[in-house]
C-alpha cells in the first residue's frame, strides 16, 4: 500500500472510529428535550423556543419550548423530571434550593444543575401615557398586572410593593394578555421582568403613546437594601425605538439549567453549541448578548451539570469544587 492510500485508510479509520464513538456517545440520549419557558410574549418565549429549535436543528433530538408560569415554575418541572431543562432566574432558584419556593414549599430542590448563563433580567413597567403615572410609587392604589403567577415579575413584584410601602391591585396574567389589557383600560400599568427589549412592551410602543420606567434612585436603594439578591440595572435609552432616555432599575441573572439525569454527553454539547455560537444566539434574541462564557461566574450556589463542568474547564475555566456535582 503506498503512502497516499494508507494515509487515506487512517483518515477513514479515524472518521469511522469518531462516528462511532459519537453514536456511542449518544446512545443514553432521551428521544425528545422539553425546556420550560413562560408566557407568550415575553423573552423567555422566544429565547427557550429558539434555542429548542437551535438543538434540534445541530444535536438531532427533538427539542420544544413549552409555555409555563416562568422560573418559579420552571425549577420546579425540572427538580421533579417532568422537564429535563428549564429557564430560570437565580432569585427563584436560589428559594428552591434552599426548599422555599412558593410552589413547592419544603421540598429542597437538589437535582438542579447549572448548565449556562443567560441574561440579567431587569424590572420594567409600562404604562399608557395619558395615565399620568411617572414612577413605582405612583401605582399605589392602581390596576397592575405583574405577569403570571409563579414567574419572576409575579414573584417579586408584590414583594417590592410591599417595600416601597405601596398597595396596588394586583393581578396576574400571560405577558401578551397583560399587555392586551392595558391597551384596552383593563388595567393601569404592567409591571414585567424578562430580557430586554420585551415583545410586548416594543408592540405596545409602537401601537400606543405609551411611558416606561423602572425605578427612581430613593426606589432602587430601597429595593437594593431589602432584596440582597438584586443588583443595580440600567435599561439604556433607544432599547425601545422613541424612548431616549435610560431607566434605572433592579435585575436578576438567567441560567439554563437542567436536570442531574441529563446525560452528560447531551450537557456538554447543549453547553458548547450555545456558547460557541453567540451569533447565531443573538438571532434568536438580543438579549442573548450576554450568553457568554465569561458570565459562567454569576451562578454562586447551584452545581453546574458535569458535562457542563467539563466544557468550561475545556476552556480554561476553574469551577470551584463547590459548583461541581
Amino acid at each position: 500500500m503506498n503512502i497516499f492510500a494508507r494515509s487515506l485508510a487512517i483518515a477513514a479509520a479515524a472518521i469511522a472510529f469518531s462516528t462511532a464513538s459519537f453514536a456511542q456517545d449518544k446512545s443514553d440520549w432521551p428521544s425528545s428535550l422539553t425546556i420550560g419557558t413562560a408566557s407568550q410574549g415575553g423573552t423567555y418565549f422566544v429565547y427557550g423556543n429558539g434555542l429548542a429549535s437551535f438543538i434540534g436543528e445541530k444535536l438531532g433530538i427533538n427539542a420544544s419550548g413549552e409555555v409555563t408560569g416562568g422560573p418559579v415554575q420552571n425549577v420546579t418541572l425540572v427538580q421533579t423530571g417532568d422537564h429535563l431543562m428549564g429557564l430560570v432566574t437565580m432569585g427563584p432558584a436560589f428559594e428552591a434550593w434552599k426548599g422555599e419556593s412558593e410552589l413547592a414549599p419544603g421540598v429542597e430542590h437538589t437535582d438542579i444543575r447549572a448548565l449556562f448563563p443567560m441574561y440579567q433580567t431587569p424590572f420594567q413597567v409600562i404604562v399608557l401615557k395619558s395615565s399620568g403615572i411617572e414612577s413605582v410609587s405612583d401605582l399605589d392604589g392602581k390596576r397592575v398586572s405583574v405577569g403570571p403567577a409563579g414567574g419572576t415579575p409575579g414573584t417579586y413584584w408584590p414583594r417590592y410593593f410591599e417595600t416601597l410601602g405601596i398597595s396596588p391591585e394586583v393581578s396576574f396574567a400571560g405577558a401578551a394578555d397583560a399587555a392586551s389589557q392595558l391597551k384596552d383600560g383593563l388595567i393601569d400599568a404592567f409591571a414585567f421582568a424578562a430580557g430586554v427589549p420585551i415583545s410586548a412592551f416594543s408592540q405596545l410602543s409602537a401601537e400606543n403613546d405609551v411611558v416606561m420606567f423602572g425605578f427612581t434612585e430613593e426606589e432602587q436603594a430601597k429595593i437594593l437594601e431589602a432584596h440582597p439578591a438584586m443588583a443595580a440595572y440600567t435599561i439604556p435609552a433607544g432599547t425601545y425605538e422613541g424612548h431616549d432616555y435610560d431607566q434605572p432599575t433592579v435585575g436578576l441573572w438567567n441560567f439554563a439549567i437542567a436536570h442531574s439525569d441529563m446525560p452528560e454527553s447531551l450537557a456538554y454539547e447543549i453547553t458548547k453549541l450555545v456558547l460557541e455560537n453567540n451569533d447565531r444566539m443573538v438571532q434568536i434574541h438580543s438579549a442573548a448578548g450576554e450568553t457568554l462564557l465569561e458570565n459562567w461566574d454569576k451562578n454562586t450556589f447551584m452545581p453546574f451539570h458535569p458535562g457542563a463542568v467539563r466544557y468550561l474547564e475545556e476552556k480554561g475555566v476553574s469551577v470551584p469544587d463547590k459548583l461541581k456535582d
